[in-house]
C-alpha cells in the first residue's frame, strides 16, 4: 500500500490504526456491557471508560510533542511513558 500521498510513514498509519481500534473496541465494550461504570478517581471527577481513553490519548498527544520538543528523535521514550499515563489514568483516574 502506498501512503506517499500523505507523507505518511508506516509508524504513523499504525498509530491511526490502534486509535480506531481503541475507539472501537470502547464502542463494542459499551455494547457488551452498557453504561461503563462511572467512578471518581483521584482528579475528582466521574469518568467513563470512553473518558479514560480520551484523557490518556490526548495526555499522550502532549507528552508526545513535548517529547518531540525537548528530545526529538527517537520516540521510544516517549511510547514507555505514554504507555504509564495510559495505565495510570485507566488505574486511577
Amino acid at each position: 500500500m502506498d501512503l506517499t500521498w500523505m507523507a505518511w510513514t508506516w509508524p504513523t498509519a499504525a498509530l491511526f490504526v490502534f486509535i480506531f481500534a481503541s475507539i472501537a473496541l470502547m464502542g463494542v465494550l459499551e455494547w457488551k456491557f452498557p453504561g461503563g461504570a462511572p467512578r471518581r478517581g483521584i482528579l475528582g471527577l466521574d469518568t467513563t471508560r470512553g473518558d479514560r481513553l480520551f484523557l490518556s490519548l490526548l495526555g499522550s498527544a502532549f507528552i508526545f510533542l513535548g517529547w518531540l520538543g525537548l528530545m526529538g528523535t527517537p520516540l521510544w521514550g516517549f511510547l514507555a511513558i505514554a504507555a504509564a499515563w495510559s495505565a495510570f489514568v485507566f488505574w486511577k483516574v
